[in-house]
Order: C-alpha cells, then structure tokens, then sequence
C-alpha cells in the first residue's frame, strides 16, 4: 500500500470520535428508518385492504386477500429489495458510494407516495398497481443496505466501528416503532371521526368508505423522513477508503477527511503503486478472493438468509400469531378500523418492549463483547425462546395465558436484534477489500432477502391450521403455527454453525481484515481473518 494510502488511512483508524460520525449516523440511520418503516407497515394494514376491496356479502366473516394477492402484496417489496441490494451494492464500488447514495433515497420517497396512490377500477388493478410501486420502493431500499453499512464502516475508527454501523441499523427499531405508533394515529381519528359497528352487526357498514384513506395516508408517511434527509447525504464527502483505495486519489481523501473529521493529514507525494497492489486487485469471480473470503461470504451470506426466514415470518405474520392466541378477537367482533388499531396497538407493544431494546444492547456491548458472540448468542436463545412457544403452545392459546406467550414472543426479537439480525448487517461491511465491499455487503444482504421472501411467502402457507375447516379463506391446511415454530428453531441452531465461518472483526482494522494492507510476498489471508473450521 502506498505510503499517502496508509497515512490517510491510519489517520481514519485513529481518530477520536467526533461530531460528525454522530452527523453520518443519523443521515445514514434515517434511510434504515424509512427502510424498515416502509417494509413493515404494510403488515398493519393487509387486513383492511382485505376488507376494503375483498368483501364477500353473505360470508360470516370479513373479506381478506386471496392467498396469491396476500403473498405478492406481503412479499413483493422484498423481491424489489433483494434486486436493489445486489445492483445498488455493484454499482457502489463501480461509481462511488455517494453518487448513488441520492438515487437510493429519491427511490423511496417517489414510491412512498406512489403506493399510496395506488389506482384502479377493480380489486385487482389496485392491487397490482401497489404491487408495482412496492416492488420499486424495494428496489431503492435494497440500494440503502449495502451503502448505509459500508460508508458507516468506512468513516468510523476501528475502536467503535461496530457500535457506529449497529447505530445506523437500530433506526431500524425506530421506523418499526414509528410504523404501529403512526397506524395507531390515523386508525383513532379515522375511528372517532367515522365510527362503524362490528362485522358481524353491520357487514357493510364495518367498512366505512373513508378506511380506504387510512392504509394510503399510513404508506406514503414512509416518504417523509427519506425526503427530509435528502439534502445532508448529498452534502457528505465520498468516503477517505474509497477515494484512496478504489479511485486511486490519496490526496483527495486527505483533504476530504480534514475538513469533516478535523484531522490534519499531511500530503505526501504521488507513490508509485507496488507489488502487494497488484496482488490485492483480483475480482470477485477470481481464485485469489474465493481463497481469501469465499468462506466468509458463504458465512455472511448464509447466516443472513437462515436468520431472515424467521425474523421476516414472524414480524409481517404477528397479526396471525395474535389472533391464534386470543390476543386480537376475531375480526368478525371488530369494525375495520377497529382491527387495524388493535393489530398496531400489539405490534406496537412488541417493538417498543423487545426489538427497539435488542438494538442498542448491540450498541452497547458489540465493540466489548465481539461480533461473534453477540451472533451466536442471538442464535441459541432465539432458538430457546421458540421451542419454549412451540412445545406447549395449547397452553399458550387456551384463555389467560396468552401474556406468558406475548413475553416469550418479544424475548425472540430482542435476541434477534441483539444478535444477529444485527450482526449480519455489520460483518460483511468490515471483512471484505474496499473496492468489493458495497458488492459483497450487497450479495450477503440479498441472501437475507431471500430468507425474508421465503419467510414471508412460505408462513403464509405453512402457519394455516391443519384443520381443513379452520384455515382462513382461500387458503389450504397447512401445518399450523405450532409447527412452523419447529422450523424456525431449526433455522436458527443451522445459523449458529454457520456463524463460525465469518471472522472476529472487533477492534482491527479494514485493511488488516480484508488484507490490503499486506506488504509480504505471500498471497495468504492473514491470520486473524482465517475461518475457524467447523
């Protein structure tokens, strides 16, 4: 590594924490809000859109979507997500982190209110019309995953690097918070201002015209905070490692990094690039990276997908868990607005009480207690908790004891959240090379998605009752919720061994991890960065 490369670098590395990294946390950290905002709040409302466009006269119950429209508009987001990460996150190594960082965000404000403006003459062309803009809302917050983590990773020093990204990812607790406090809003002024019998004492009338203004003023809300932070993410300088690693211009890097983070780098002059440059330049398809990080980015990658399968089942399906326990009546003793207040008031309570915490414990504890063990901690009670539903879940359902379910339940996401629904989106931004850390974050993150659109298609399925008789409208037996706990438990114990294929990244620096600082003749990975064999 050139001389100018290295002192702009260390200078990075050793920085005292300042102003500014709290200013790149919140900037970054408002585009995870929106993120999660705009993921999750389309949860609190599926069961109004059934109502609003799927009414069946003569049925006992409320209308509900068909299964194929409940899937595409629960999963369809995550498809556009999943595209967006890997695109987004090539495409941030190519031109820079901060050129595409402002295309991300306009995405999502634009399709906040486009979905929100969702238009047509039958059930189906409205659906289809929401489907489309979710799919592209999607695509420009799949871009925020691996830019957000990687631009947080590439400014922070390496004493509080993980506190630093964990910070811009627990705005995610916030946009899941925000999304049931705002839904509690506009359901109770909708439900003062239009008050409406239950369904079963007033089919039609439960559904008042008016609830169709609530589901569109709940989604394009999600625009507000994107648009509110466009401007400071436009004002942020590229970042020191990608100026002075990828783009080649130290000395640009240097002058980048002394006005925002008031170190005073000296320039020095151009060096010519040596031989450990030409080695650390393979590409991601080459023998070179699958020898050094191939493992790695099967650990990342594969951690990331096992965990989403159960965090995505379970937070978009919390309304359906609920209702099995006797939480939530039936929604055939509940006005339309009614329910929808009720499901947010539920999720609410769980996002203020067990994943708002999980976040910042990580905060806390990630830079003393490690990476690893944060992750594989996360795995095991995540496990624990859900085999401790799951075994006796008739207890859990008969009348009275469904407040011993609700903690158990909340326990699981603050385990994920203090764990590694955490940790997976922190460990790829930090052990890869720069110039293939926005593509390799991207990809890891991808993976996730995938879990997430199994997760989010699969429960859909999988948690009907095995009771023919029982299952919601439309839909087949399935194998209940009590079995998909199994599952899910499962899931997370794979993830466990899987964690142990990501390496130690607490406390060293980007470039010791990834390597790019090697000036030996070897081509080896360091030492600390190798995989510990499972």
């Amino acid at each position: 590594m050139a001389r100018e490369q290295l002192e702009v670098l260390s200078a990075l590395d050793a920085a005292k924490t300042q102003w500014y990294h709290f200013t790149a946390i919140v900037i970054a950290g408002m585009g995870f809000f929106t993120d999660a905002y705009d993921l999750f709040c389309i949860s609190l409302v599926t069961k109004l859109l059934g109502r609003v466009y799927y009414y069946r006269a003569g049925s006992p119950d409320p209308g509900s979507l068909p299964p194929n429209v409940a899937a595409a508009v629960n999963g369809v987001a995550f498809c556009g997500t999943l595209s967006g990460q890997l695109f987004f996150g090539w495409l941030g190594d190519r031109m820079g982190r901060k050129r595409v960082y402002g295309m991300t965000l306009m995405c999502m404000v634009l399709c906040s209110l486009a979905s929100g403006l969702s238009f047509g003459s039958t059930p189906e062309s409205v659906m289809a019309t929401l489907c489309f803009f979710r799919f592209w809302l999607g695509f420009g917050i799949g871009g925020d995953y691996p830019l957000s983590a990687t631009i947080m990773s590439e400014y922070a020093n390496k004493k509080t690097r993980g506190a630093f990204i964990a910070a811009v990812f627990a705005m995610q607790g916030f946009g899941i918070l925000t999304g049931g406090v705002v839904t509690l809003i506009i359901s109770a002024a909708f439900k003062a201002a239009f008050d409406a019998p239950a369904y079963q004492d007033g089919a039609v009338a439960s559904t008042p015209p008016q609830a169709d203004y609530v589901w569109r003023a709940i989604l394009m809300f999600g625009a507000i905070p994107a648009l509110l932070t466009y401007y400071w993410r436009m004002k942020m300088p590229e970042t020191a490692r990608y100026t002075a690693l990828v783009a080649k211009n130290a000395k640009q890097a240097a002058a980048d990094m002394s006005k925002v983070l008031q170190v005073d780098i000296a320039a020095a002059p151009e060096e010519k690039e040596d031989a450990a440059s030409d080695r650390n330049s393979f590409g991601l398809f080459s023998a070179e990276f699958l020898h050094r990080h191939g493992l790695h980015l099967l650990g990342t990658a594969t951690c990331w997908f096992l965990l989403d399968i159960a965090f995505y089942s379970q937070n978009l399906f919390q309304k359906d868990i609920f209702t099995a326990i006797n939480w939530i009546p039936k929604a055939k003793f509940m006005s339309a607005l009614e329910e929808v207040h009720r499901i947010a008031r539920a999720q609410t309570l769980i996002a203020l009480c067990g994943t708002v915490p999980g976040y910042w414990f990580t905060v806390a504890l990630i830079d003393r207690i490690g990476r690893f063990w944060i992750q594989l901690g996360g795995f095991f009670f995540m496990a624990v908790f859900m085999l401790g539903l799951a075994f006796p879940y008739h207890h859990w359902t008969t009348p009275g004891n469904h407040i011993g379910f609700v903690v158990l339940y909340a326990l699981t996401f603050f385990f994920a959240n203090f764990g590694p629904n955490s940790t997976t989106f922190i460990v790829p931004a930090e052990i890869f090379p720069a110039r293939l850390r926005s593509t390799c974050h991207g990809i890891s993150a991808a993976a996730g998605k995938l879990g997430a659109i199994i997760g989010s298609f699969g429960f859909l399925y999988l948690a009907q009752n095995q009771d023919p008789k029982r299952v919601d409208h439309g839909y087949k037996a399935g194998i209940g919720v009590r079995n998909s706990l199994f599952i899910l438990s499962a899931c997370n114990f794979l993830g466990m061994a899987f964690t142990f294929l990501a390496p130690e990244s607490n406390g060293i620096s980007l470039e010791e991890l990834s390597g790019e600082n090697d000036d030996e003749s070897t081509t080896a990975a360091p030492a600390h960065a190798r995989t510990v064999p499972v």
